[in-house]
Formats: structure tokens, C-alpha cells, sequence
């Protein structure tokens, strides 16, 4: 801890030296998770700050501060002296007050080698309108703590769960705080009722009356010895208020029993508030524990919680409009989507999970796993001549993010932006910083707004030399090419080492479901279409170094 601490203060006299605003326009953001994206209550813009990354030898972690100009698709730096110290896992919430106010809370810091985590409990302000930070010290505020979740509502921030870990123990909250932004101080709230267990990682929104929900989340317990179970909540409740948002309301829990299609379990997931009183979820994680290790299911769909109607249900997309599918349903499909949402509501189905196997120009056949409700696969079946012949045109072409969690969202005149986050493929982390968006209202096909910089993606081994560990500031990427002519070396090295390899059966369909993997996540992480070659060559390249392992 005091180890942190000094690293902190270290860090803290480096950005004590600028004295002045200096804001530059700059490439995109190197990749990271765990940061905080906001929308900027008056210009049409998206703040990004703070964030981690880890390269496989190294965690870096963030208090930058970039701005995203939507208008002119660009980024830019904003060095503004005595920022808060580096730190992920933290909120940050907008307030329109004097031209907009950035309020930051919480969050971590962790050790280069992330296994010491140091927790934050320190308030700041951003003052968008004269690009200066504040510290705000008021006792009686919520301990260190990281993975909490932070809204404004009415004059307040309200600040609910989160988790501290030691290097011995942990502890997950389900404390609720309130910040009044009048007088700038604390009051811990004692709502009435049951409410939600301890957690981190929850969705948490406003309603319009000023009351408070929460929904699911992430937290363990220690069974035994050096034994842990994780659990993902999927409950939901509401934190009512009596009266007009004051400090001395009284507040009470109440369990929420939503209708409609919820979200699958899942941890990792990244929220927003939509138009039309909707909050939604996107992306996320569903980990299956086996014997001897954890693979997780990524996701990239949006599920939205309309809060005055008390219903989940999945977003779907409807695709660009076309003359051609114009011509062919009419008004037909209007009758169709009507009589299908009647049904949805006598008949909420479950989502349904549909394989899809492609074949690639080589013949090698990729197997795609897409979960969707079971309104619109009822609804595939029924058109399905349709789509066949659709899929080579629009439909096919479209592109989404990749599946992830941990990203950060932010919504702005009804366009939801997503940028970053990470997935995970055995034990290596592939952290993103790409950038896309979509118009809530038409759902009708994400934009990509900033591809992701294949350059930008490094993994350094445990094996691997610690030379370039120097470096403080932070990953930048840039290593592509060393790690290419690695891996073809590490490739010649097998071949030479197993000259006469010859799979059995098990290997071989190892060996097959393997390269589909590879294929799968490197057509779909890198934005590249199954007509570029290379890609499919790195996939097989990679899947041989795969199986050779495992003989």
C-alpha cells in the first residue's frame, strides 16, 4: 500500500508541473477499458478519461483527458494542470451547471504488475467551461472503493456499491451516498426495505420522478480456502424517494419483477440512458468455469429496460432501407411487426442462440454463434427464402462491434457512441480502442467511427524479455511487426521441430475447431472481410501453432 501510494505522489508531481491548458488535436486514443465516456451537456462533443491496459507483462493505467468532436469525427488532448491521479474503474457524471461540470469518483490504481490494487475515495469536478479541475474535499463520503456506480439525480450524485480489494481480502458494498451539489456535502443514505446484496459493476439509472434503479451485477464470496465463487445477479430493484430529492427524504427499496425478454446473465456489461425513457445495457461477458480453467462468452447486443413500462426487451437491428426489400414486403411488413410485437407481449420468448456456418474462398468453413430473441428467429423462419436471398447484399455487409465488455458508452442526441473494452481468447487480453455508433431511434446498422489499429494490439509473454518495461507513461502499441515475425518464427520453429506430426482424430478436430476460432475472432476484431487472404493465413498460421502445442 504505502508502495502505491508513493508511486501515486510520483506520478502526481509529474502532472503538478504543467501550469497551463494546453489542447491539441491528436490521433485516437491507444487502447483501454475501464474508463469513463461522457457526453458534454452543451456542445457536441464526448469526453474520455482515465482507463486501463495490460500488455500481457504490464498494467498502465490513464488520467488523460481526450475530447471526441462529433461534428468533425476527430479527437483531441486536453492537458489541464492537477488532473486526479491515474485511475480505472471509476464514475464520472455530467451536470449542465455554469456551462457543464465533469464530477469524477472512486476508482483504482494498480501495480505495474496488477497485483496490488490501490482503491480511490477522492471527489473531483471538471469545469468544462473553463477546462480546470477541482478537488473537492467534504468528510463523510463512501470509503475507497472501485466497480461503484454513480448518478446525478436532481442536485445530487448518488453513488451505490462498488468493491475494495486487498492484497489478503475483499469486501463488495451495496451502501448508498448521496453528494448535494448545492451545499457540496455528503450524507449516507438509510433507505427502508430490502434492497439489492452486495455487488460491483451494476446498471443503475434515473427514472424521471428522481427515483433510482439497479439492475444485476458482479460479486464472490470465499467458500473455503483460497476458494472463491463468483455470482451474477439479475435481480432489479427501485430506490424510491418520498420527496422532493433533500437530504432528509426518507427512501425505500422495493423489488422490481420486469416484463419482457431480460438480458442473459452476464458481468462486464457497459450502460447508458436512452430517449424515450429507455436506459439500456450493452456487450459484457458470461463466464464458464470448467474444471481447470474459465472461458468467457463475449457479447456485443444491446438489451433496453423501458423504465415507465417495466419491460426488458432485446435491440434489434433493421438493417439500411433498401428499394429492393421495399418492393418485396411493403406494407405487408408493417402488419408483420405489429402482429409480432402483440405476440412478443402474450409470449415473451427466451434468447436463441443460431450457428451459422460460412464458408470462406479457401473452403475452410467458419462457425459464427449469434444470440437473438426468440421473436426474431421465429420471425427468420418465417421469411427465411427472403433473407437467403438477401444475404450476399445488404444484410450481409453489415458491421457491428465485435463482442466485448468492460467499454465505455455514451449517449448524445439519441446516437449511442461505444468505444473500447476488451475480449479474451484463452489467456491472452486483446484491448480495443476502436469507436461506433448508433441512432437509437432507427436501429438500423452501427457506423464505424474509428477502426481499430492492429499496430495498437501488443502481448508480451511472462517468458518475455522486460526491456521495454521502462516506459511510465503508458502502452502506445507499435509492436506489430516484431510480434509478426515472431510468430512466423515460432511457426518455422514447429514445423521444424514436428516434421512427421500427423493429427489423429481428436487433434484434427481440435485443429479444425481451433482454426474456425481464429478466423472467426480475426474477421471480426480487425474489420476484415473473408476476401483478404491474409487474414485467413494468420488464422491457420496461428491454429497450427495451436495444435502443435497441445501434441
Amino acid at each position: 500500500q504505502e508502495d502505491l501510494e508513493a508511486l501515486i505522489a510520483e506520478f502526481q508531481s509529474l502532472d503538478a508541473k504543467k501550469t497551463q491548458v494546453i489542447e491539441s488535436s491528436c490521433p485516437p486514443p491507444s487502447p483501454r477499458l475501464n474508463g469513463s465516456l461522457s457526453a458534454h451537456p452543451e456542445k457536441d462533443e464526448l469526453i474520455l478519461f482515465g482507463g486501463e491496459y495490460f500488455n500481457g507483462q504490464k498494467t498502465y493505467l490513464y488520467n488523460e483527458l481526450y475530447v471526441y468532436s462529433i461534428r468533425k469525427n476527430s479527437w483531441s488532448k486536453v492537458e489541464i494542470p492537477n488532473p486526479p491521479p491515474r485511475r480505472c474503474a471509476h464514475q464520472a457524471a455530467v451536470v449542465p451547471t455554469a456551462g457543464g461540470q465533469l464530477w469524477v469518483f472512486g476508482g483504482e490504481f494498480a501495480s505495474p504488475n496488477g497485483e496490488q490494487f490501490y482503491h480511490y475515495k477522492d471527489l473531483w469536478v471538471l469545469h468544462l467551461a473553463t477546462k480546470t479541475w477541482e478537488q473537492i474535499k467534504a468528510s463523510g463520503g463512501p470509503s475507497g472503493r472501485s466497480g461503484h456506480r454513480m448518478v446525478a439525480c436532481k442536485r445530487q450524485l448518488i453513488i451505490f456499491g462498488g468493491f475494495h480489494e486487498s492484497a489478503r481480502d475483499y469486501i463488495y458494498y451495496n451502501d448508498v451516498y448521496s453528494f448535494n451539489l448545492d451545499s457540496y456535502t455528503w450524507s449516507k443514505l438509510a433507505p427502508s426495505g430490502v434492497g439489492p446484496a452486495p455487488r460491483s459493476g451494476c446498471q443503475m439509472a434515473t427514472t424521471l420522478e428522481g427515483s433510482i434503479i439497479i439492475y444485476g451485477g458482479y460479486s464472490k464470496q470465499r467458500i473455503k480456502k483460497d476458494v472463491d465463487k463468483g455470482t451474477l445477479h439479475t435481480d432489479m430493484f427501485l430506490l424510491k424517494t418520498e420527496g422532493a430529492g433533500r437530504e432528509e427524504d426518507k427512501w425505500a427499496w422495493s423489488r422490481l419483477n420486469p416484463s419482457g425478454v431480460k438480458p442473459t446473465p452476464r458481468s462486464g456489461f457497459s450502460v447508458a440512458i436512452g430517449p424515450n425513457n429507455r436506459s439500456l445495457l450493452f456487450g459484457g461477458v458470461h463466464d464458464e468455469e470448467e474444471e481447470e480453467s474459465i472461458e468467457g462468452d463475449f457479447f456485443n447486443d444491446i438489451y433496453f429496460y423501458d423504465i415507465g413500462k417495466n419491460r426488458w426487451f432485446p435491440g434489434q437491428l433493421k438493417g439500411p432501407k433498401s428499394e429492393k426489400r421495399k418492393r418485396r414486403r411493403g406494407r405487408q411488413a408493417e402488419a408483420d411487426n405489429a402482429e409480432d410485437e402483440e405476440m412478443e407481449k402474450q409470449h415473451p420468448q427466451g434468447p436463441v442462440e443460431v450457428v451459422k456456418e460460412v464458408v470462406a474462398e479457401d473452403g475452410t468453413v467458419m462457425t459464427i454463434k449469434q444470440v437473438i430473441s426468440g421473436a426474431a428467429e421465429e420471425k427468420k423462419s418465417e421469411s427465411e427464402e427472403e433473407e437467403e436471398e438477401e444475404e450476399d447484399g445488404a444484410l450481409g455487409q453489415q458491421v457491428e462491434p465485435c463482442p466485448r465488455s468492460n467499454a465505455m458508452l455514451a449517449v448524445k442526441h439519441g446516437i449511442l457512441y461505444v468505444y473500447g473494452g476488451m475480449f479474451e481468447v484463452g489467456d491472452r487480453q486483446f484491448t480495443l480502442s476502436d469507436l461506433y455508433s448508433i441512432d437509437l431511434h432507427k436501429m438500423e446498422e452501427w457506423k464505424v467511427l474509428v477502426e481499430m489499429d492492429p499496430k495498437a494490439q501488443e502481448w508480451l509473454e511472462e517468458s518475455e524479455s522486460d526491456e521495454e518495461d521502462d516506459d511510465t507513461e503508458g502502452a502506445e502499441g507499435g509492436e506489430e511487426e516484431e510480434e509478426s515475425s515472431e510468430e512466423e518464427s515460432e511457426d518455422e520453429r514447429g514445423e521444424e521441430q514436428h516434421p512427421s506430426v500427423q493429427p489423429d482424430e481428436e487433434h484434427a478436430d481440435y485443429l479444425s475447431r481451433t482454426e474456425q476460432y481464429w478466423i472467426k475472432l480475426a474477421r471480426s476484431n480487425m474489420g476484415l472481410d473473408a476476401k483478404e487472404k491474409k487474414v485467413v493465413k494468420v488464422a491457420h498460421a496461428m491454429a497450427k501453432t495451436f495444435y502443435e502445442d497441445s501434441v
